[in-house]
């Protein structure tokens, strides 16, 4: 079961990197937007929209949110750690995940049978995502 509708709608241009964020700029292998979850494909050393359920681990494996938009095989920075203005508007005190539609972040209530939960952060504040991404590793 799809449960797209309760993603954050993220506005790319107020994705802002907080002062502790720690970056990595990468090309990107598909056109990514401000906010996305992005995976690192290690073999092109590329970054693609991470994905909960994708049939490859590696897409499943977050690496970080985009803080630009560009299309493939344009620079994208990529914060991997810390703060961040997530452009959308959270609960405070919650934990978000990757989602199962390409590059989405969605609460907990939408996770679903077969997908691999990983926990990309705590908001701590209505706009504001303390970002650690935690990996289960499993499938529910």
């Amino acid at each position: 079961q799809d449960h797209t509708m309760a993603n954050l709608t993220i506005t790319a241009t107020s994705v802002v990197a907080s002062g502790n964020s720690v970056q990595r700029t990468k090309l990107a292998n598909a056109a990514i937007t401000a906010g996305q979850v992005v995976y690192l494909d290690s073999a092109t050393d590329k970054v693609g929209l991470a994905d909960n359920n994708s049939a490859t681990a590696a897409i499943r494996t977050v690496f970080g949110i985009a803080l630009n938009g560009g299309a493939d095989n344009q620079p994208i920075v990529v914060h991997i750690g810390g703060s961040l203005t997530i452009g959308a508007t959270m609960t405070a005190g919650v934990a978000y995940y990757l989602s199962d539609t390409p590059g989405g972040i969605c609460p907990v209530a939408d996770l679903a049978s077969g997908e691999y939960p990983t926990v990309l952060g705590i908001a701590t504040s209505t706009t504001v995502l303390a970002f650690d991404p935690q990996a289960a590793g499993v499938a529910l």
